[in-house]
Formats: C-alpha cells, structure tokens, sequence
C-alpha cells in the first residue's frame, strides 16, 4: 500500500509536490511514433488504416469492411440484455435532460448609438467521436460523447471503436443506436484520430474530434488539433476523495478502486482528517482488492500512484485539493456544500457519502469526460459548448458610424493600418456629404 502522509511532516511538502509533478501522460517516443501514423494515414488513406488495424488489433480488413454496417450494428445491438438496455435508456435520457439545459441562447439588442450588435450559436457540421476498446470498451462513452453532439445540433455523428480480434461490444452499439450516431468504423489508436482528422476514401473529415483513449490517442489529438477541433488531451483517470472522521471506510476504499481499475496509470487520493479513518481504508483498500475482477491493475494503480493524507483540519484539505485540481472531487464530509464553497479547481465535484463518483460516469447526467493532470485549473469537462462555436453580429446604420466610426480611424492610423483607416473614413465622408450645410 502507499505510504500515509501527515501534512505536519517536516518533508511533507517535498512528497506531495512529488506526487503532483509525476508524468503519467504520453512521451516524447509515444509523440513520435503517433507523428508516423499520422503521415502514413494522410499519405495512404485506407490502405494505411488496414495495414495498422491488421497489426495493431489483429483484423483484416477492406476498405468495403472497415464501417460497421447498420445491419451490423441492429444486430449485435438486439443481442444486449433487457437490463442492458433500459440502464442505457435511462442514462441517456439523464444525460440528454442534463444537456439540454446548457444550450445557450442567440443574444441581437440596439446600443444607445443605433448599432444592432449580438451573437448566434451554431453547431459544427460532423463530429468524431472515439470510443476507447482493447483493455475495456465502453458504452457509457458513446452516450457521453455522442447525446450532447445531437443536443447541441450536430448534423454527422462518426463513431471510431477498435474491435480487436474483430470482437464488437454489442453494448457499444445499442450505445450507438439510442444516441443516434451516423457511421461507425471499427478502427482505433493513433490511425483513427488521423482518419476522422484527414480523411480518406473511405471516412470523411470531421470538423471536432472528442472521446478519452490511450496515450497514443491524446497524443494524436494533440498532434490534428487546428486541421480539426478537439475536446481535450486526456490522461489517466484521478480521484480525489476528501473525508471527514464519520465516514464509512470501506465506501472510501471502493471509491479509490474505482478509479484504480481503469488504468495502471490512474490516481487515487485520500485527503483525511482523521488518521484512524486512513489506516482503515489503506486496510479496506487491501481486502478488497483481493477480491476484484482487475485486481492486477488495480493494485498497480494504487501501489504507484496511489497517495493518502492525514491533514490538519478540512479547510487545509481544500487547500491541496486546489493544488491538484483533480478530474473527480468527493466530498465526504459532513457538510459538503460548506466544503465545496472552498474548491476552485476540478472537473466534477460529488457531493456527500451517497453520491460515489463511479454513479457519474453511467446515469447521473453531468458529462464524465472530464479535464485530468491538473487541466481542471484551466478547463471544464465536455459539454454542449463543445460541438457548438457562436458567431458575432453587427449591423451599423449610418448615425451609429458617424457615432463610433471616428475612434476606429484614429486607432486604425495609430496602428500604421491605412487601408483599414480609409475603409471607414470614406463612409464617414459620404455621411457627411448627405448632412446638411
């Protein structure tokens, strides 16, 4: 188990900064190995995509099989188990009502001076999607990704899912059918990104790309990103949990395993006031790890970059919370709300003992791509906002550019711009002509 942290240590600084300096992002070979897929996909197109999916995940393919045909997909997706099905139904309704509710509105008003000023929102044309699949593949990522596209207006829904082994998770497509996504392709790593970014004969160029996945997937999104739009660069998945003296210890273990079985590289951080409850989820952390499907990974998580911390009193507790800017913040405290007054920084706060961060990722309806490696201080989880861009408005009438047409000759001829000067100067001369003498 991780070692326990008192912030009273005389070399507690030095450890907890250690924690928060530590790479679990992508490198610079992974940078350039991805830079080399990227090129062959661009030079290549499909014949590129097969070679790398037959290497990568064991598939052959042919530029006819590289979509997951709608027969395909009605297929595989009526194979989901009732229960299956109705938990995807209702989580994305609840995310769909939650969605709703953050398209903005188009704004048009007159100022004092006659300008008619305003802005309108639309959506971007097509939309990629990647949903990860090797190691775990995920319905829930589909729904999260793909319902706020369509909410916000997004016309081509592209879905890219790697199928290794030409497995397809039949849950993924239902996932698929209920959002209402146009294509699927059953591609994935680096060369998927690149597809739905350049194109090829076979997949048309998006215009926004969004979904988690491997290293190699954040490290081609940051490579496409200004050809095409992208969510965020996400890396392994965080927790950070803050818990007062009355909590149940072994909900806190599982909240942190939680996290720990996504990846080897995920984080998972108790911050506690009481250093009784730390020793007994470190040791309720251990018997369930026992017992769980990915223990292995799991227990490398947690071993590696897990962190628990006794701290002097919860306002400190806040205040390293902030320093991380963790992706998921619970509040297991007494008083939550009081608590959350205090955080500036996350990408998700789950308030009190009955709200697990794990009950967020399925149904609860805010979005579960969410900013990581301490991005939360700069950036916010997927939303609407992001398949939509918003175009300014304006409109002068005569008496408004006599009004405020002076100051922009003056700036214009400030800056050394004398076309721009007498772009508006020859209307303020023609406005004048008409005026009467």
């Amino acid at each position: 188990m991780p070692a326990i942290l008192s912030s009273a240590d005389a070399d507690f600084e030095t450890s907890f900064a250690a924690a928060l300096a530590s790479k679990r992002e992508d490198s610079p070979e992974i940078g350039a190995a991805t830079g080399a897929i990227i090129d062959d996909i661009r030079a290549r197109g499909d014949a590129a995509l097969i070679e790398l999916t037959a290497r990568f995940d064991r598939l052959t393919l042919t530029p006819e099989t590289l979509r997951i045909t709608p027969e395909e997909i009605a297929e595989h997706a009526a194979s989901v188990s009732a229960p299956e099905a109705e938990a995807l139904d209702l989580a994305a309704d609840r995310i769909r009502a939650y969605h709703a509710r953050q398209l903005p509105r188009d704004e048009l008003w007159t100022d004092e001076t006659g300008a008619q000023l305003g802005w309108r929102w639309g959506a971007v044309d097509a939309a990629g999607l990647y949903v990860p699949g090797g190691q775990a593949s995920y319905p829930s990522s589909v729904l999260m990704n793909a319902v706020p596209a369509r909410v916000a207006g997004v016309r081509r829904l592209v879905v890219c899912v790697p199928t290794p082994d030409g497995v397809i998770n039949p849950a993924v497509m239902r996932a698929c059918q209920i959002a209402g996504v146009d294509e699927v392709y059953r591609i994935g790593g680096a060369q998927a990104i690149a597809a739905m970014a350049y194109g090829t004969a076979t997949i048309a160029p998006v215009d926004k790309i969004t979904g988690p996945g491997n290293a190699y997937v954040a490290a081609a999104k940051r490579q496409v990103f200004g050809r095409v739009g992208i969510d965020m660069i996400a890396g392994p998945s965080e927790v950070l949990i803050i818990a007062d003296g009355t909590q149940d210890p072994d909900f806190i273990a599982l909240d942190l395993l939680a996290q720990a079985e996504h990846d080897a590289d995920a984080q998972s951080i108790l911050l506690t006031t009481d250093a009784d409850l730390a020793r007994a989820v470190a040791e309720a952390v251990d018997r369930r790890l026992a017992r769980l499907p990915r223990a292995e990974v799991a227990g490398a998580s947690w071993r590696e970059n897990g962190l628990i911390v006794v701290t002097r009193d919860l306002d400190e507790a806040a205040r390293l919370s902030n320093r991380v800017a963790p992706e998921h913040l619970e509040l297991c405290v007494a008083d939550p709300e009081a608590l959350a007054g205090q955080i500036r920084h996350a990408g998700a706060i789950f308030m009190g003992a009955w709200t697990p961060e794990a009950v967020g990722d399925y149904v609860s309806g805010p979005n579960h791509v969410l900013p990581t490696a301490r991005s939360a201080r700069f950036s916010s989880g997927l939303s609407v906002l992001d398949f939509m861009k918003r175009t300014t408005i304006s409109r002068l009438a005569p008496g408004a550019l006599a009004t405020i047409g002076p100051a922009a000759v003056t700036l214009a001829e400030a800056e050394g711009l004398g076309a721009h000067a007498l772009s508006v100067q020859a209307r303020l001369d023609k406005i004048n002509e008409k005026e009467p003498r």
